[in-house]
């Protein structure tokens, strides 16, 4: 089973995170992927995972919304908050997959997360969200439903963007 990218665009365009497909020449992170002034480049000839652009799209989405347009690979290495911005990304990338119907195998393989991807689908699966009380903190989803308080909201969002 492969990634259809063009989905992956499509619903990044859609809540407003922008890409944009050109060669990179820099070092990067994760192959064929760079941030840069909030907008994700994407080399499709250096792409080794395309699952790997949803994390880096989870990186822009969850950047308070008034430094998301000066985004790159220092500013989140700089972050205060890297930490909790990783799991916020982590988790806000797999409710995606469960919008748009993508396998989370696909995003969290076993050539990333320092080899523990299946770790991650597996308790993500089982409803143990690391990196769900930060996006609940930061107002882009709930953990339960706010009508009655008992039902899970997440993986649902009630914003895909942090404000």
């Amino acid at each position: 089973m492969e990634l259809d990218i063009n989905l992956v665009i499509n619903f990044l365009y859609e809540i407003g995170i922008k890409t944009q497909f050109a060669e990179i020449n820099d070092t990067c992170f994760l192959p064929g992927l760079l941030i840069k002034d909030g907008v994700l480049i994407i080399d499709i000839e250096k792409l080794e995972y395309p699952g790997d652009i949803l994390h880096e799209a989870g990186h822009i989405a969850v950047t308070p919304s008034d430094i998301r347009h000066q985004l790159d690979e220092e500013l989140i290495k700089k972050s205060k908050d890297r930490d909790a911005e990783e799991m916020m990304t982590i988790c806000w990338s797999y409710a995606v997959c469960r919008h748009l119907n993508i396998d989370p195998s696909l995003v969290f393989h076993d050539h990333g997360y320092k080899g523990g991807g299946g770790y991650v689908v597996e308790n993500f699966n089982e409803g143990r969200y690391f990196g769900l009380p930060m996006l609940v903190w930061v107002g882009m989803t709930y953990e339960k439903d706010p009508l009655d308080g008992k039902t899970p909201f997440y993986p649902k969002m009630k914003s895909w963007l942090r404000s």
